[in-house]
């Protein structure tokens, strides 16, 4: 109901700024708008509307799937991509409408409305990262699969609002706000009395159940600002060279021995959270024995992944850079 209630106030509210722009006579914002199908209003604002009519079109089309085919905990099915594609459209939505008032603001309201947007991209990375979280679980840390989904989004929306916000420190900010977030779903959630209510039942839950500790991504982000402050001087390219291999290379420095331990009994524990273990769990699978497990079965397959997450990264920057550049001229 939380989720939904989401995202009717984002419908709401967007439906109110778009009618009040297009019928309100001397509209403050109607010069910087967009028309649509007869409708003005900025086009953060009708992102914003698409992103909350397709969170709650994502709902019957929900309960329909459960009917069909059974209820389940998966965070990939159909009906959850409709969901996160209108929970994805309300926050590109805030981040355009952000950018908007950002880059036509006085010098005064600059810097407030800065913090706001780099929040805001703070909480992108939360939903990118939590529609992954099926395949980062820590007993994946060591496949080079999990390097490459981490690699698909992560860098890229980081480097797009840092570049976009002006900001020496985006970065670091973005994967603080991410980090905030994480430990205090870790820290929080546990203390909630909750119980299973669908099966089949592997572990005796009591209580409700975090995502992990958040991933060390705030690393390879301080990195990427110290790259980023220099990236004047390199044309996009190799630009977008430079911070995909160093986003990858410094996040494989730091968490691949954090994977370690999270696997150790010091990990177990209520402030790094391994202890916890959701109902569906198997006694026998390999996060349950806090063992890892390789989806690559020979070494040359190893690294052939993360020579694909490094041309991923590369990609990802490359493409985020010139995104960024972008992103600092829209003023509708």
């Amino acid at each position: 109901m939380a989720i939904y209630a989401c995202g009717v106030l984002a419908g709401l509210s967007s439906g109110y700024l778009i009618l009040s722009t297009t019928f309100r006579p001397n509209a403050p914002l109607r010069d910087v708008s967009v028309r649509i199908w007869g409708l003005t209003g900025p086009i953060g604002a009708f992102i914003l509307a698409w992103g909350g009519a397709a969170m709650l079109v994502s709902a019957p089309f929900d309960n329909w799937w459960h009917n069909a085919y059974g209820l389940d905990v998966k965070i990939i099915s159909p009906p959850h991509m409709v969901l996160a594609s209108g929970f994805f459209g309300i926050e590109f939505g805030t981040v355009m409408l952000l950018l908007a008032f950002m880059n036509r603001s006085d010098p005064d309201a600059h810097r407030p409305l800065q913090k706001l947007f780099l929040y805001v991209g703070g909480t992108v990375i939360c939903e990118s990262l939590l529609l992954k979280m099926e395949y980062i679980g820590r007993s994946q840390m060591h496949s080079a699969l999990f390097y490459i989904v981490v690699m698909i989004g992560t860098p890229g929306i980081l480097t797009a609002i840092a570049v976009a916000s002006r900001q020496r420190w985006a970065c670091t900010v973005i994967a603080a706000v991410y980090t905030a977030f994480g430990v205090a779903f870790l820290w929080i959630l546990p203390l909630v009395p909750a119980e299973p209510k669908l099966g089949p039942v592997y572990q005796q839950v009591t209580h409700m159940i975090p995502w992990e500790f958040p991933l060390l991504i705030i690393v390879p982000a301080l990195a990427m600002d110290l790259v980023l402050q220099r990236r004047r001087v390199w044309r996009p390219i190799v630009g977008g060279l430079v911070t995909g291999v160093v986003f990858l290379a410094t996040f494989i420095a730091v968490q691949w021995p954090f994977a370690n331990f999270l696997m150790t009994p010091l990990a177990r524990n209520w402030f790094f959270g391994t202890a916890y273990m959701d109902f569906s769990t198997p006694p026998q699978s390999y996060y349950a024995r806090n063992e890892f497990f390789y989806y690559e079965s020979t070494p040359m397959q190893f690294w052939r992944g993360m020579l694909v997450a490094t041309l991923i990264a590369c990609l990802t920057m490359w493409i985020a850079i010139h995104a960024g550049r972008l992103m600092q001229k829209v003023k509708r």
